[in-house]
């Protein structure tokens, strides 16, 4: 297995002729667990969003498991092993929970597995998408991922706007995913504390760039650090 599954490679990209990342580098290993924290508009969401092929490249290279990203079709990069749970949730309301969970089924993947994960799913699998409170649409977002059997998970904020109970249960969901030491997952949150905890490696972005990487016990006890670049729920 390589050491480095996925790979930016000084990256700047944004939207049309925008540059929202700069001269941005990064790596994650398979089965890593990466936190991604930092204010609003620091450019964690352009970071995925470019990661699965949604904005323009302007410069730099993208590789996955050695195999350049920099022309593909973000369906092709998702069929290469990159699934991402964006912000919007984006499911289909028209379609209820159990065919938007269809609508991507991959391989060996099972409608079982996504209820199993999220036993709130199978009881609602006859209703559709607009019927569901936002704790439930986050889960379908989720469980609708990982039936197209992601190697590496991209989660945007999945915490937002969630209820506390939600947050907890969909954190021990991550934990779940990530136990086995296979998939790797990369979390963008403001919830910096649960990003944090969840993590074995976090980078802390300001200005499109990344201003500290690390392990994420070093950033949660350099309050400093976070409280200047976080802020919001931070005590320095």
């Amino acid at each position: 297995m390589a050491d480095r599954l996925l790979e930016l490679g000084n990256v700047t990209a944004g939207y049309g002729p925008t540059h929202v990342l700069r001269d941005l580098s990064l790596s994650v290993a398979p089965g890593e667990r990466l936190a991604v924290i930092g204010r609003n508009g620091a450019g964690k969401t352009t970071l995925l969003n470019t990661i699965m092929g949604l904005t323009r490249l302007h410069g730099g290279h993208l590789r996955y498991g050695g195999r350049s990203l920099d022309r593909m079709a973000p369906h092709r990069r998702n069929g290469l092993g990159l699934g991402l749970v964006p912000q919007t949730r984006d499911i289909f309301p028209s379609l209820t929970v159990e065919e938007n969970l269809l609508s991507c089924l991959r391989g060996d993947a099972t409608l079982e597995e996504a209820y199993a994960l999220f036993p709130r799913l199978k009881e609602r699998r006859r209703n559709g998408g607009m019927q569901l409170s936002g704790g439930e649409q986050q889960m379908l977002s989720i469980a609708r991922t990982l039936m197209t059997r992601p190697e590496v998970l991209l989660l945007d904020e999945p915490l937002e706007g969630l209820a506390p109970v939600i947050c907890e249960q969909l954190m021990a969901v991550f934990e779940e995913l990530a136990k086995d030491g296979t998939r790797a997952v990369v979390l963008v949150e403001q919830h910096a504390e649960a990003a944090l905890a969840f993590a074995t490696r976090v980078i802390l972005m300001a200005n499109g760039t990344i201003v500290h990487e690390g392990p994420a016990g070093d950033l949660i006890a350099d309050k400093t650090l976070l409280h200047r670049h976080v802020g919001v729920g931070i005590d320095p």
